[in-house]
């Protein structure tokens, strides 16, 4: 990495005010270095059927080699509350992020952490759903039918612009480094989240998530 771009990394002020920047899926001893080296403020690691899955043996070797100053985020669909509860303490994870169809009773099981629930975005009437949960953060990923999000397609972000929330905002859906300026100056979110738009042929790529983390801190 360039002085340069650790330099304006740190020493930014104005770096609070910008969207957080979680890169989602990893799976690999490479993709752990890159991150460390990029310093995206989360990583996701899919506990979930996807081929980004990993187990509980996998993630406890990747979240070992990981930068200590870098959140983790459990993704998780549908799955049994004991085991998320198991991958949780094992991890010690930061966030566990609910891609499925989890209601609020089952959230209430989680209440010693820190939970985002995800809600995918069809059309405006989706947005209907945020009433239905007590978390401390909403993600708005694509719907897309019989898949629970790393489908690689954008949602209309319009819908966003006049819609009051008080939850943080977590940004999702076919986010590259080509229009996630756009995305953010629509949506203003607390955070983009970004896993097959920072991949080539199916691997998190390094350039591609480097020019991704750059166009979000105006580097």
């Amino acid at each position: 990495m360039s002085k340069s771009f650790l330099t304006k990394l740190y020493t930014d002020k104005g770096r609070d005010k910008l969207a957080k920047i979680k890169i989602c899926g990893l799976r690999r001893k490479e993709d752990i270095e890159y991150a460390n080296e990029l310093k995206p403020d989360y990583v996701g690691f899919v506990f979930s059927k996807s081929k980004r899955q990993v187990n509980l043996e996998q993630a406890l070797y990747l979240i070992s080699l990981l930068d200590k100053n870098i959140k983790t985020v459990g993704v998780f669909v549908n799955e049994p509350v004991e085991e998320v509860l198991k991958i949780a303490k094992t991890l010690n994870l930061d966030v566990l992020q609910f891609h499925g169809e989890e209601t609020q009773e089952y959230i209430d099981n989680f209440k010693n952490f820190t939970v985002w629930k995800a809600i995918r975005i069809k059309d405006r009437e989706d947005l209907r759903k945020t009433k239905e949960f007590d978390v401390n953060a909403l993600l708005f990923d694509t719907f897309s039918k019989g898949n629970y999000g790393g489908t690689g397609e954008t949602f209309n972000w319009d819908v966003l612009k006049v819609f009051k929330l008080s939850l943080p905002i977590i940004l999702a859906g076919g986010l590259n480094e080509n229009n996630v300026e756009e995305a953010i100056k629509v949506v203003n979110p607390y955070a983009v989240d970004v896993s097959s738009g920072v991949e080539t042929e199916g691997y998190k790529d390094f350039n591609k998530m480097k020019s991704f983390i750059e166009k979000v801190r105006g580097i």
